[in-house]
């Protein structure tokens, strides 16, 4: 069973119905005795990164996940903001980050003050696969992921990065650290290329 956490900060029906697409029991939840028995995590997230840590940390749920994903080493798939809070922290915020990638957070910041490049950057945009790995494997050519987002992460180590992608320098868009992987993209939003994303998940981890 995947656990979809669900601590208000992202609407979970939309990664419920991908999950259901590609066979997968889910259910979203807050509840630490769902977490206990989960055999895979997702952490989603829309919003600040601050409010974030806040809701998780309210919902009374971060020892129940840490001991899941740190000393069980269960899958963990955070996306967008859900992936940005495994980070250290953020500089849209003060507080610490969950601290499960050796990573910080930073706000898009563009030489010459280019006023053609957004923030946030939003729509559709390709990745480039860095790395081999199992959740981006047999993906189609040229893929295509919906992103919105003013913030990314920086991995400390380049052999966690599994994808970048092009919004007026190269951003990393896909990490993976053995059992913790994230997403900057929206796969639940990113029609048949998030669907191989969430089919991988389900069936190679």
């Amino acid at each position: 069973m995947i656990a979809v956490i669900d601590y208000g900060m992202c609407n979970t029906g939309s990664i419920l119905n991908m999950l259901k697409k590609v066979g997968a029991g889910a259910v979203a939840t807050s509840q630490v005795s769902d977490i206990e028995k989960a055999d895979k995590l997702i952490l989603p997230g829309v919003g600040a990164f601050d409010k974030a840590m806040k809701s998780l940390d309210r919902a009374g749920i971060i020892p129940a996940m840490e001991k899941r994903v740190i000393e069980d080493r269960i899958p963990l798939l955070g996306i967008c903001l859900g992936m940005q809070i495994l980070a250290r922290g953020s500089e849209e915020g003060t507080r610490a980050g969950l601290g499960w990638l050796e990573a910080d957070v930073r706000k898009f910041n563009f030489p010459h003050n280019d006023n053609r490049l957004k923030i946030p950057h939003m729509g559709w945009n390709r990745i480039e696969i860095k790395k081999e790995s199992n959740l981006l494997e047999g993906i189609d050519d040229n893929p295509r992921f919906y992103f919105v987002h003013s913030y990314h992460i920086v991995c400390d180590e380049p052999r966690d990065i599994l994808a970048e992608t092009h919004h007026g320098y190269y951003f990393t868009s896909a990490v993976q650290h053995e059992n913790i992987m994230g997403t900057q993209f929206h796969p639940e939003k990113s029609h048949r290329f998030g669907l191989s994303v969430f089919k991988n998940f389900l069936e190679r981890f």
